[in-house]
């Protein structure tokens, strides 16, 4: 494969980057890169057992889907998937009579049912429906709106979105939405700055929208509009990336000057709620682990402010709600919820009893009503929605899902092992009842580790088709997620980011010395910023494990942020071009330049997207090319690049299934689960040709 004399020079030291040609997915040597190992993957793959695996999993992820109930005045709305429909249909309920009613169905936007239905908001009346939908799994989303009266949509679309709520204005007439500026008017790599906030009027066209706010001298902060609760305030959440530090800026919804709130991006700041003129705030500052605190609007001053519930030396605060003249906290601990009650002095009340040792995905309520719904899943339970009462503590499913499999097959046990500093690292460890340990079960590790993100207990049908076939899936919660706190996070992250490194080779060590598993029996897995980690482990330890899943991978740590949106990753990263320190550390565990000869690498699968606007297909495709030129093993090295979807977001199930499907068989395959067939290292790995 053809190589260029491309270096950059990086504080005195030459770094050369022979595939630089790949990240652009318009030269006709990418294109062909692409079609070649996408030939080879497919090659390596089909076959009886994917055709059996392809029927299994259908089988499988065959079950109903509900998503968490958004609440208005007269209605529930709420998605329905009855099994494997591409995409969930959205419905409107009515609170008295249960009468149900379908208001949008995206399977019919596209053929291939890769429209998904992205976000919606209900306008305080109930007329109007603003919803956004991402094609082909971008991050780019336009804003559509329905008329539910009528179930017509109203003329206007609002496009150059990313990530943005629609809030709308207490007399219904519109709502405030944030969007970047017309990708055709900014110079290439800016498309993805200068976000703004604008008001749009029901019946108009886009250009007329309002300007309500921005700040041109700081093109790298983002704004996210909210209304609150009580119709009073406009809020809008600032912030710079995926720091955790941020803005907080409000007026009353018909002034037109923004207080700012909190202004200095010191710490995490989310809004709960607000009463008469307090605004109740989560918050980070001084509290590793969160707690909630007052701020009265007319003296906001820092030394006024008041702590209402405190930080917990051993539960992280996930989320506050106020619910029924209460607040309802999610709090996580060891890796898993807990949900309880409070008065709004702060005094503990009661808990809400969960089904199991979990996940909370969502609460979702309001203020004036004793209802709440929220939503569970644990490694056996498929997302399911309870409904709760405040005030007589009852409980009961809503709508709820109906397995295929009986979940009492299988176990879960939760230890802590010690990674290489000492640290005492969690990890859930699922498998099959009356498993042996002799180191003989197939297992895969499964990692993130980084911007906060916990690891909980979650429901995938993937994963329950690999423990019926006697696999183990283990679960580390490594530092760099949310699961202990920010101090947690803020070990895993910068110049620390080898501790998560070092924490998921840990976990693969433990699996080995406690009989679960053997080296050529373990693989790991892991997406995005998990890409990440597996990518670096591989390079770092490619003797202890015999697999490796990476997929939609962060790999190149030196050029990240010069891709879409990569600049919010910095404050998590770093950044090699303008820090030399940073360069220093980065450079130190950057996977794609960290590939050495005569190494034996373990069987890998890298998995990317063509449409992937988050983390561009660049870093798979470079990183596979690396690994081809200087691996001369027989271990296959195998890059499936999908068509016509993106980092995850919206995926049409018959895709889901597509790539759970490949990403299995190849473990089977290379865990010697089942008979190989027979590929030479020319069919599979050679392109130096």
């Amino acid at each position: 494969m053809k190589r260029e004399n491309v270096k950059d020079n990086f504080f005195g030291t030459e770094v050369h980057d022979p595939y630089r040609y790949l990240e652009n997915p318009k030269d006709p040597l990418t294109k062909k890169f692409i079609v070649e190992e996408n030939k080879k993957t497919e090659s390596f793959i089909k076959g009886d057992l994917h055709r059996q695996l392809t029927d299994e999993l259908k089988e499988i992820y065959n079950f109903g889907k509900t998503s968490l109930p958004t609440i208005t005045e007269s209605s529930y709305f709420f998605t329905v998937n009855p099994g494997l429909q591409n995409q969930g249909v959205l419905y409107k309920m009515d609170k008295d009579s249960g009468e149900k009613k379908e208001v949008l169905d995206p399977n019919g936007l596209e053929e291939d049912g890769t429209a998904a239905l992205t976000n919606y908001s209900i306008s305080p009346d109930e007329r109007y429906m603003a919803y956004t939908i991402s094609k082909s799994g971008s991050d780019w989303q336009t804003i559509y709106i329905k008329d539910l009266s009528t179930m017509e949509h109203t003329k206007e679309n609002l496009k150059w979105c990313k990530f943005t709520n629609m809030a709308w204005h207490p007399d219904g007439s519109g709502f405030y939405y944030s969007r970047f500026r017309n990708p055709n008017t900014v110079e290439p790599g800016e498309e993805s700055y200068h976000n703004k906030v604008y008001f749009h009027k029901v019946g108009t066209m886009q250009q007329d929208d309002e300007l309500i706010f921005e700040l041109p001298q700081q093109k790298e902060l983002s704004f996210h509009p909210f209304i609150t609760e009580d119709k009073r305030y406009l809020i809008l959440y600032i912030s710079e990336g995926t720091k955790r530090s941020n803005r907080v800026y409000i007026r009353e919804i018909n002034s037109e000057k923004f207080i700012k709130l909190l202004d200095k991006a010191d710490a995490s700041y989310m809004p709960v709620a607000t009463i008469d003129d307090t605004i109740y705030v989560r918050t980070n500052l001084g509290a590793p682990k969160e707690r909630l605190i007052s701020i009265n609007l007319q003296s906001p001053m820092r030394e006024n402010w008041q702590e209402v519930i405190g930080e917990l030396p051993t539960k992280v605060m996930n989320d506050v709600k106020l619910v029924d003249g209460k607040f309802v906290v999610s709090y996580m601990e060891n890796a898993h919820h807990k949900l309880e009650t409070f008065d709004l002095e702060g005094q503990k009340l009661e808990d809400i009893s969960l089904p199991s040792i979990g996940s909370l995905a969502g609460v979702s309520c309001k203020a004036e009503t004793p209802e709440l719904f929220f939503a569970f899943t644990s490694f056996f339970t498929p997302t399911t929605i309870y409904r709760y009462n405040m005030k007589t503590g009852e409980s009961s499913q809503f709508n709820p899902p109906e397995l295929k499999f009986d979940p009492n097959e299988f176990e879960t046990k939760q230890v802590f092992y010690p990674s290489k500093d000492g640290t005492k690292v969690p990890m859930f460890i699922t498998y099959k009842k009356g498993i042996k340990l002799d180191g003989n079960n197939p297992t895969v590790l499964w990692g993130y580790g980084g911007f906060n993100i916990s690891v909980t207990p979650s429901f995938a049908p993937q994963q329950i088709l690999w423990l019926q076939k006697g696999g183990v899936h283990a679960v580390a919660n490594l530092r760099g997620g949310g699961e202990l706190g920010e101090d947690w996070h803020k070990a895993g992250m910068l110049d620390n980011k080898q501790n998560v490194f070092d924490d998921f080779i840990s976990a693969g060590e433990y699996l080995i010395e406690k009989g679960y598993t053997s080296t050529s029996k373990l693989a790991i897995s892991g997406r995005s910023n998990g890409g990440l980690l597996v990518g670096a482990c591989m390079t770092q330890r490619p003797d202890l494990f015999g697999a490796v899943i990476c997929g939609v991978p962060v790999l190149d740590m030196l050029r990240f942020h010069k891709f879409t949106v990569g600049r919010y990753w910095t404050g998590e990263y770093g950044n090699a071009e303008e820090n030399e320190e940073h360069f220093k550390f980065m450079y130190k565990y950057s996977p794609l330049h960290n590939v050495k000869d005569d190494v034996e690498y373990p069987k890998t699968l890298i998995l990317t997207a063509e449409v992937d606007d988050r983390v561009v297909p660049a870093h798979a495709l470079k990183f596979a090319a690396t690994l081809k030129h200087h691996y001369k093993g027989d271990n296959p090295i195998l890059l499936r690049v999908e068509e016509k979807a993106g980092h995850g977001m919206g995926k049409p199930i018959y895709k889901v299934i597509e790539e759970q499907a490949d990403t299995y068989t190849f473990l089977l395959k290379a865990l010697g689960e089942e008979e190989v067939q027979e590929h030479t290292k020319e069919e599979v790995n050679n392109d130096d040709k």
